[in-house]
């Protein structure tokens, strides 16, 4: 059954829209305080699909990512109270726990290493402020971090290009129906 193919095909017209380095920005912006959603899955096409602007997506990612980490900063600075309900209805406790532990071992290289945690980065940027973590420190690391990561994906995918967007084109729902097998798998092995 074709269902990744489709939404492949779809993602890649998305990522050669004129008006994507803005919809990029902003979910780089999103996902680093309070959306759900990395911004990896629309950088690596629009790298992809335009190696040579590759290194300026990644660019335009980190740096609203940044941004976006000092907005999370500031809801665990000044209104922890009012996101703590949010955490854990959506599951985030356990994983902000961890993080506030991380920065108790490691501060600044807490936020730095969150950039390729699978913890969601938006949990170490709340938990940065609510432990009122220095705020310089604190953008200087999510740069770096944060950079790291989005220039590495954007790098990988650029030299892949055209080639490895063919490639992913013809095996994408093999992929995509793997990886829900995993998925499916992992949640059964933890749910018992």
């Amino acid at each position: 059954m074709r269902l990744f193919g489709p939404l492949y095909t779809r993602v890649m017209g998305w990522s050669r829209h004129p008006r994507a380095p803005w919809l990029l920005g902003g979910l780089s912006f999103a996902e680093s305080s309070f959306f759900p959603v990395p911004p990896d899955v629309m950088l690596a096409p629009m790298a992809m699909a335009r190696p040579q602007r590759a290194m300026t997506m990644a660019l335009i990612t980190t740096l609203a990512s940044v941004f976006g980490g000092v907005l999370g900063w500031f809801i665990g600075a000044f209104a922890l109270e009012a996101v703590q309900p949010l955490l854990v209805e959506h599951g985030y406790q356990s994983a902000f726990q961890r993080a506030t532990a991380w920065f108790d071992d490691w501060g600044f290289w807490a936020i730095l290493i969150a950039g390729f945690s699978p913890i969601p980065y938006k949990v170490f940027t709340i938990a940065a402020g609510a432990l009122a973590m220095n705020l310089p420190g604190f953008v200087l690391a999510s740069f770096l971090g944060r950079g790291l990561r989005f220039f590495l994906v954007a790098g990988l995918m650029a030299r892949g290009g055209p080639r490895m967007e063919e490639a992913l084109g013809r095996w994408v729902d093999w992929l995509g129906w793997g990886g829900v097998v995993i998925l499916v798998a992992a949640w059964l092995i933890l749910r018992g």
